[in-house]
């Protein structure tokens, strides 16, 4: 167990428990598992209804129980739903323990040798509606998505720490809408919370493998909660198809393709980030794995720019790969923004075809939830000359149980003559 001192995090030990009726509309969804209970499915609540408590979901009537979860007042998703049943197993530090035990125990045959760092828990795939949690090395990082977690925080960190031996530091992060919130800072007075039982052994960035590579997170300040551990799967796919070509991964964020490309056999490895710190990181990444004699021998090219106008200027340039990945960040926050992001991304299809050899691939990602898979492959086909090879999601750690969990989607393409 996770050593902590009693102020460190919060920790609600006498849970508040409230009645909360639905509208019936919401009473199929409901019965079949589905983790959210909308605002407008609400039919009663009490006013005074605080973040993180317990909310006992009843029938349209009051009369019949449907299941509890976790309430969040200023959220649209107005309750987390954790359990169907509150009687057998109340909301609390005990279900927290078994759903921690539960996704551990699915991931004892999904994560390949040489790995040690993985996703824990994903969101409400893994009965964890509003947090996900990660472990680099000796370290877990949750994030938190919901209000309704904070006062929680504690004993879910803690759930972590007895399901998964070996742990020895924790770090608690906000979702960037939740760092303004009054009640969030009060609990949480930075948007990151580092407690551990060694501090003078916790270091950031925290290093770790990655099918025998070596890389380094920043657990405190980087994306998501340090690195994308959801394109291990496809980082691994690229590696097999990498030998003897020249390779332009754009949107390389700390060089998690370029790394497999390069430890793949790859002639050359250009990088191209906005960010000239996810630059310097993925330079870093190639010091790190610098025995592997592919790694060595491979001549890497790191480009600080805005993609559009840097592969436009590739291009103009005549420059010619065998291998190009793109891998942007989310084009759309929400549904207003998908046709924007759409055309954004057949912008990125049309450079990346201009870039690409004859016989070339090309790998195309999207990690927007509000663009699918049959939104988006369309568009970036009908803007190159490629033939489709193959088409692929998360990593097998990022189970994907409801629609709205699949976010991760990537497209491999192979040019035409």
């Amino acid at each position: 167990m996770l050593i902590r001192p009693p102020e460190s995090l919060p920790s609600q030990a006498v849970p508040r428990r409230i009645a909360v009726r639905v509208k019936q509309k919401a009473v199929p969804a409901i019965r079949s598992g589905h983790p959210w209970l909308f605002e407008d499915s609400v039919k009663k609540a009490p006013p005074d209804a605080a973040p993180g408590d317990v909310a006992i979901l009843y029938d349209p009537d009051g009369k019949k129980i449907l299941g509890a979860g976790l309430y969040d007042p200023d959220s649209q998703l107005r309750v987390r739903i954790l359990q169907k049943d509150p009687s057998q197993l109340p909301v609390g530090p005990a279900l927290f323990a078994k759903l921690a035990s539960d996704a551990t125990a699915i991931r004892t045959n999904a994560i390949p040798p040489e790995t040690t760092a993985y996703r824990l828990a994903n969101g409400e795939s893994d009965g964890f509606p509003g947090l996900v949690a990660d472990r680099y090395a000796d370290t877990l990082v949750v994030k938190l998505y919901s209000e309704a977690f904070v006062p929680w925080a504690g004993d879910i960190a803690d759930a972590f720490f007895a399901a998964n031996p070996g742990l020895v530091h924790c770090v608690i992060r906000l979702s960037r809408a939740l760092e303004d919130s009054p009640f969030v800072r009060r609990a949480f007075p930075k948007p990151a919370v580092v407690f551990t039982a060694k501090p003078e052994a916790f270091n950031n960035p925290v290093r770790f493998q990655e099918n025998g590579i070596v890389f380094e997170a920043d657990v405190i300040r980087g994306q998501k909660t340090g690195f994308f551990l959801d394109q291990r799967d496809n980082r691994a796919r690229v590696g097999t198809m990498s030998a003897g070509r020249d390779v332009l991964n754009v949107f390389s964020f700390s060089g998690g393709f370029s790394l497999y490309a390069a430890r793949g056999g790859a002639s050359s490895v250009c990088s191209l980030d906005a960010d000239k710190h996810a630059i310097a990181a993925c330079s870093r990444h190639f010091e790190l794995n610098s025995a592997h004699p592919n790694v060595r021998r491979c001549m890497h090219e790191g480009i600080v720019g805005d993609a559009f106008e840097v592969m436009h200027d590739l291009a103009k340039a005549k420059r010619r790969f065998g291998l190009v990945i793109v891998d942007p960040p989310s084009f759309a926050k929400s549904a207003a923004e998908r046709d924007r992001a759409l055309h954004s991304y057949a912008r990125l299809a049309s450079l990346a075809d201009s870039l690409l050899k004859p016989g070339g691939t090309l790998v195309f990602a999207s990690c927007s939830s509000r663009v699918s898979a049959d939104d988006l492959f369309p568009v970036v086909l009908a803007h190159t000359h490629v033939r489709e090879l193959a088409r692929t999601g998360h990593a097998a750690d990022h189970p994907a149980l409801f629609p709205e969990s699949h976010y991760l989607k990537c497209l491999y393409a192979e040019k035409l003559p």
